[in-house]
């Protein structure tokens, strides 16, 4: 019997194993006993170089794993060894396929089993407890003094703040309500005069939020992780009722009906572990919510020995104090708010720019006495509304608010230490309809080539087909550049006979309550209880003024707003003038 000859070695293969564990040709060469040449002939023609790390494990694995197969007799380590390399071959099968365009599933088969249970929907406004901290801090960080103040009073059952314009309170409020509920878990509820005001707090919410830790608050109502929610309400008490939770009511000395709307706000926060934080402008001294400021109202209902009084003056306030009905109460003026750390204001040209009665009611804290006043407040709060509730035909963030319905603009320019005021009116389509005021804005510091670009742009957005502009002062040069998009520029050339027609226009629109604007806009109720009845310097004659001297300005809002009514004749549409406006509309 001839024996069996010994199997021969592939060297072509060999040779490509010994070149992927880094020999060099010349090495394999001498090793195999062949010719460089030909090594280098076999590198070329079979790309050794161009094979990924993938075929050249899995090469070796398989010769390998057939080495082992054919042995015998077998050892145990060698049946451990052919089942370990089973299992790289398999996971490198998986590899290749991953590579062809497959999915994570084909490396790791248990992603496939956690895949095919239900899946859980990502937890919306969700924070890290590293998240939180950053949010705290940054709160803090960002609070001027007189904010401690609120910061340190935070646990008081009731906070009632008087406070001037623009110190940042809707903002300070607005981040301290959000720390209470990530922190807490306790519900909290913005009341507002309207709820695009009210609105202004999850706009500071989700500001705050985001700059600091890139997180978005989405929702109405905002649902926190936690299961605090976020309620963000007009004074529409129907819509309020059944919440409950911390609530604060922004601007509570200007709403209409404040008594029934407190009583539901109130109710909201019974349990003893809500808050109640109110705070204001000031308005006027016969607003429903001045007898709970001063404290009369609780002393009315009290027998005489139980009754308190309570100090609401500046001085006694001015640092926060726990009063005596329990009420946590301070008032803080634009010149505290200075004093106390808030750099955003020029007080200086504040003053230019206001009268000293302006100055006192906006800035300084002090109620107004609108006694003498031809749109006292009581007069004016009819027409101010929910526009978000009342109004479902306009749409503010469209490019065309209103479509195609007519609009008529009114404009009071600025002059020197003055603000200019426009307002966009859109008239009623029908007799005794309501006039409904979609936009104002105040400008300071213009030039009358912006102020007449700024209207420019209103014709852009809106279709105007009445401008009335008053060209005293820089007024004149405004309108003859209105007049080059805007031909049919209306004219007021201000004289007592003007200033009469114009105010007596408005009170015929405002007393038959068919002016509606936004409740929030305090500041157009404020400028048209600036107007006042006076005597000309003759003696001779009535005229109107708005507080304000030759060097000043305030009311420029009314002003603007006088202009756009009066497009509307007197005596309202009658079947004499219809066909005038429509022409006109």
């Amino acid at each position: 019997m001839n024996a069996i000859a010994p199997p021969q070695i592939d060297n072509r293969r060999h040779a490509r194993f010994l070149y992927w564990t880094g020999w060099r040709v010349c090495d394999i060469a001498d090793y195999l006993n062949e010719n460089a040449k030909t090594i280098h002939s076999w590198k070329d023609r079979d790309a050794w170089d161009r094979a990924d790390t993938v075929e050249r494990v899995g090469g070796a694995l398989e010769a390998r794993l057939v080495q082992l197969i054919l042995k015998d007799p077998k050892t145990g380590g060698d049946f451990k060894e052919i089942d370990l390399l089973h299992r790289q071959l398999e996971r490198q099968a998986r590899i290749q396929r991953y590579q062809g365009g497959g999915t994570e599933t084909d490396l790791n088969p248990n992603i496939a089993a956690r895949n095919a249970g239900p899946k859980k929907a990502p937890t919306r406004n969700e924070l890290s407890e590293e998240q939180i901290e950053q949010l705290v801090d940054a709160f803090r960080e960002g609070c001027f003094d007189y904010q401690l103040d609120w910061y340190r009073a935070g646990n008081m059952r009731t906070r009632m703040i008087l406070k001037s314009r623009q110190i940042g309170a809707t903002y300070y409020f607005a981040r301290e309500a959000l720390i209470d509920a990530i922190t807490t878990g306790r519900n909290q509820i913005f009341l507002s005069a309207s709820r695009a005001q009210a609105h202004q707090f999850k706009t500071y919410m989700q500001a705050f939020l985001n700059d600091v830790v890139g997180v978005k608050l989405t929702g109405d109502p905002i649902v926190l992780w936690n299961g605090a929610e976020l309620h963000f309400l007009g004074t529409n008490y129907r819509t309020a009722q059944g919440r409950s939770g911390n609530f604060y009511f922004d601007e509570f000395f200007w709403v209409h009906g404040f008594q029934q709307i407190n009583k539901v706000a109130s109710g909201m926060a019974l349990h003893k572990k809500w808050r109640k934080t109110y705070f204001s402008t000031p308005s006027t001294m016969a607003h429903e919510a001045y007898p709970i400021w001063t404290g009369e109202q609780r002393n009315k209902r009290l027998p005489a020995d139980k009754r308190v009084r309570i100090d609401v003056s500046h001085d006694a306030l001015a640092q926060g104090r726990l009063c005596e009905d329990r009420v946590w109460r301070q008032i803080v003026t634009i010149l505290d708010a200075e004093a106390r750390g808030c750099d955003l204001f020029d007080l200086e040209e504040l003053r230019e720019e206001y009268d000293a009665d302006a100055f006192a009611n906006l800035l300084m804290c002090l109620f107004i006495d609108d006694g003498d006043s031809i749109f006292p407040l009581k007069l004016l709060q009819p027409c101010m509304v929910d526009t978000w509730e009342v109004w479902d035909d306009y749409k503010p963030f469209a490019p065309r608010p209103v479509g195609e319905r007519p609009v008529w603009v009114g404009y009071d320019p600025s002059e020197s230490g003055d603000s200019a005021g426009l307002t966009v009116v859109m008239p009623p389509l029908v007799a005794g309809g309501h006039f409904r005021v979609l936009e104002r804005h105040q400008f300071k510091g213009m030039d009358f080539q912006a102020q007449a670009e700024f209207i420019r742009k209103v014709t852009q957005r809106y279709r105007v087909t009445y401008i009335g502009l008053d060209t005293t002062g820089m007024g004149t040069g405004v309108a003859q550049l209105v007049r080059q998009f805007f031909p049919g520029l209306t004219t007021f050339s201000y004289s007592p006979e003007v200033k009469v027609r114009l105010v007596m226009k408005a009170m015929d629109v405002i007393r038959n309550a068919r002016l509606q604007f936004d409740a929030g806009w305090t500041d157009l109720a404020a400028s048209l209880m600036a107007i006042r009845k006076t005597m000309t310097p003759s003696g001779r004659q009535m005229t109107f003024v708005a507080g304000r001297t030759d060097e000043t300005g305030h009311a420029d809002l009314a002003w603007a707003l006088f202009h756009a009514l009066h497009n509307e004749p007197l005596e309202g549409r009658t079947g004499a003038n219809t066909a005038r406006m429509e022409i006109i509309g």
